[in-house]
Order: structure tokens, then sequence, then C-alpha cells
């Protein structure tokens, strides 16, 4: 029993939180090096607030971050140390791609991840790929409106044929758009959406999110065109909802919010728009930008697995009268009176873990990837780098062990588990450095400070041990 023996385990990170270098090698500018530091970061991410460019103001964490860019050897060597079997890492667009909409890629983008992936497998790690995560060349929001526009599509395909071509043999698993569900919650930095006086923000959401599902699709295709190894997943910001009390009312209220998560899989992995989505988009005066071909593009290139992030599960009630909510996260919640929540308000729920895993592949019947799960905290370093953070392997252990039993006990496929920031790196949602998740401390400070050293935490040896041993050993 236990995970199957070629398990993929490993840890996760995403280009814009990590990599730095935001001006080198002829990278151009993006969406998410836009985010600041501070009380004007969610308005900007949600795109209530115009930020088309730096200013003097604010402090932008992406643009060095932890400066992965030229730290990436050393990093892998850590990774290869306690025993990755995968690396999930992103690709900057703009780093093959300046603007977005030139015909020919940036060979000196292309040679950065060439060396990086290889680097990667000197240490028998298999690069896991995610081709977009969160990222969009500015001159694309400026020029296009970003994912609104239907020629987005095309932009995509180039940037799939110059990479699946470029890494075929080097790279196979590839996921298309990280949590393209973030669309709707955060939709500047998930999609360089930024609304405009009265416009009507569902609409373009929606007619975006048709964009990235045609784009997905497309992406799949040619994958498969290139190299038949290639394995393609979708990825979901994914976490269950409760209802608060057996209520009915409290149930559906939970089922509608599991929905509007579910509504980009059923697309992805089933290939159509599931008929709850059609009829609640026509009660509200949308109509999906659907053009002929576009259906039939998404039935014939559904993805290979279903890849998602867990951190916590979440509630709902109908109770005017409940309504203290989680702090913390994009996804706010009420909050469940049986969990106890990080620093940063987010409920911890293992067993929550299962549970989705049950409904995803209960609901989609395809191998399951879990590529984001961890516990952002404040560390406290000794003299030498070294923490002693019994918390995080508490949170991570328990979690893992929840997984487990969604594969032995429940028969769930789970093709391997990839931790957040397994190095630390910037918060997409708050842009701290202080929220950490990493086995390996990076010095540096939430106003851009530190000498950038790299020291191992006490969870290094601990997740070093549980790979060894397959997951058998979670003991501290």
């Amino acid at each position: 029993m236990g995970f199957r023996e070629d398990f993929l385990w490993g840890g996760a990170t995403a280009a814009n939180q990590c990599e730095g270098g935001y001006n080198e090698g002829g990278r151009g500018l993006a969406n998410v090096d836009l985010a600041p530091v501070g009380k004007d970061r969610f308005p900007v991410i949600t795109g209530e607030m115009k930020m088309f460019d730096f200013d003097d103001e604010h402090f932008y964490p992406a643009k060095e971050a932890i400066d992965m860019y030229h730290h990436y050897k050393e990093d892998i060597a850590l990774f290869g140390e306690m025993g990755f079997k995968t690396y999930r890492l992103s690709i900057a667009w703009s780093r093959i791609f300046p603007l977005g909409d030139e015909t020919e890629p940036n060979e000196d983008g292309l040679q950065f991840y060439e060396d990086l992936f290889k680097e990667c497998h000197k240490h028998g790690i298999e690069p896991l790929v995610t081709i977009t995560h969160f990222d969009c060349p500015m001159h694309l929001v400026e020029k296009y409106g970003a994912w609104r526009s239907r020629e987005m599509v095309g932009f995509y395909e180039n940037l799939c044929r110059a990479i699946f071509t470029r890494y075929k043999g080097l790279v196979k698993y590839w996921l298309t758009f990280n949590e393209i569900n973030m669309i709707l919650h955060a939709p500047f930095m998930g999609a360089g959406l930024y609304f405009e006086e009265g416009e009507d923000q569902e609409k373009v959401k929606y007619q975006a999110a048709h964009h990235e599902l045609l784009a997905s699709a497309v992406a799949t295709k040619i994958a498969h065109e290139v190299d038949p190894e290639n394995q393609v997943g979708c990825m979901l910001a994914a976490g269950t909802n409760y209802a608060y009390t057996c209520k009915p009312e409290d149930v559906w209220a939970a089922r509608k919010a599991d929905r509007e998560n579910f509504f980009f899989i059923d697309v992805q992995s089933r290939g159509e728009y599931p008929a709850y989505a059609l009829k609640e988009l026509a009660r509200k005066g949308i109509e999906l930008p659907i053009e002929d071909g576009d259906l039939e593009l998404l039935k014939e290139h559904t993805v290979d697995f279903i890849s998602f992030s867990y951190y916590s599960s979440r509630v709902q009630s109908t109770d005017p009268k409940i309504n203290e909510q989680t702090a913390g996260n994009i996804f706010a919640s009420v909050k469940n009176p049986y969990l106890e929540a990080s620093e940063w308000g987010w409920q911890i729920d293992p067993l929550g873990l299962r549970v989705t895993m049950n409904d995803l592949y209960d609901r989609y019947q395809k191998p399951l990837f879990i590529v984001e799960n961890g516990l952002g905290a404040v560390d406290t370093p000794d003299e030498n780098g070294y923490v002693v953070d019994d918390y995080r392997i508490e949170y991570l252990a328990a979690h893992i062990q929840a997984m487990k039993d969604a594969v032995e006990l429940d028969g769930v496929d789970l093709l391997g588990y990839t931790t957040w920031g397994c190095i630390d790196l910037v918060s997409a949602g708050t842009g701290e450095m202080k929220k950490r998740y990493g086995f390996i401390y990076v010095d540096r400070d939430n106003e851009g400070n530190g000498t950038l050293k790299r020291s191992k935490k006490k969870s290094f040896d601990w997740y070093k041990q549980v790979i060894a041993t397959n997951g058998e050993d979670l003991s501290n």
C-alpha cells in the first residue's frame, strides 16, 4: 500500500515570487512585478487600483525577490540534497517574449530556463513547469486589455510552441494556468485585468476566463503533438466548502461556492461548459464569446491530470448574524469554530485535504497532483540562520497523513506532492517575506534588506527523511 514507487515528492515556487532579475536577460515588465507591499497591494491585485508602472512611493518585492535568477544552482543543489524527485517552478512569460506579441522569442530567456532544467536533471529532479503562474506581459495588458482580448490566445500559443519545442526531453510535466479560478478573486494579479469605471466586472472576468480556457486547450493540443510523452495538467485553488449548519440553505450555499471553482476544471477536464454554469451566466446576462470551433477545441483537448493547491477548507452560511470571517486569505470565508488558524488566519484542516482529494477524484476520475500545500509562519533564526520550525513539521506531517489516507483507504490516484515555497519567497497574498513557508531560510525582510544567505531549517532534514521513506516516516 502507501504511495506509488514513482511518487513525485518535491517543492514548488513561482517565478514572480522568487526569481527577481526583473530587468535582466532581456526580460520585460509584467503585471506580477507591479504588486506592492502594503495597503495598496489588495486594490492593485484585484484590478481596482491602476498601477501600470513602478513609482517611488511603494516597495515592489518581486523586482529582486530572493534573487533565484542568480542563485538557482545553489538552490537546486539544496533541493537535490533533500531528495526532491520533482521541482515545480514557473516560466516568466516576459523572459521569453518581453512584450508578449513578438514573433520570435528572446534567446537569453530560453537559455536561462534550459540551463535551470539541466541543473535539475543533474540532481535527479524532474521539472514540473507552470506555463503561466499569473504572469502577463504589461505590454499585453496596456495594448490588448490582457485576457479580455481573444488575441491573447495566439500570443499564449506562441509562448507554448517556443517552450515545448525548446524543452522537449527536458520537461514532460506541464501546468497551463496556475490557480485559474483566481481570475475571479484577484483578476489583475491572476490575469492582468484592470477595470475601468462602470465596466461590468463579472462579464469581463468570464470573457477572459473563456479565452484562458481556450488557451489551455491549445497548449494541451500542442504539448501532445510536440512530444507524446508530455503530461499536461490544469491547476485549481482548491479547498472544499463546508455548510456552517445542516440547514439546507447552508448546504446549498456550500455547493454553489464549490461549483464556482469547479467551473474551470469542469471545462479543462471534461471538455465542456457545465449546465449549471451556463444557466448562472444566462441569469447574469453574461454571454461567453464562443466562436466556431471553440467548443470542439475544448472537447478534444482535455488535460491529463488535475493539480491543485490546498491550504484550508472554507465555510458557507446564509445566516447574516454568522459573519466572522477568516483573515489573511484572498478566499475569505466564514470562520470554522472547530479549527485552529495560522498566524495569518488561515484555518488548519488536514482532514479537509482528504475531503478535497475525494471530491476532485470522484468528480473527474483523473490522477491528482497536489502542487501547493504549506504553512506560512514567522520564523526566528539563530545566529547561524537555523530555525527550529516544529510547527511547520507538525502541519505538513498531518497533511501528508491525510493525503496518505486518501490514497490508501479511499483509492485516490495521486501522482505527487510539492510543498509550497520550499525555499522562503515573497508571499503572493501579502507581498511579505516574513510569511515564510520554506525548508530553507533566506535572509531577507519585508523591506528588501538582508544578505540573501540560504540556511537549512529543522524541517529540511525532516522532509529529507519523509522523501527517503516514501512518506512512511513522518516522525519529528
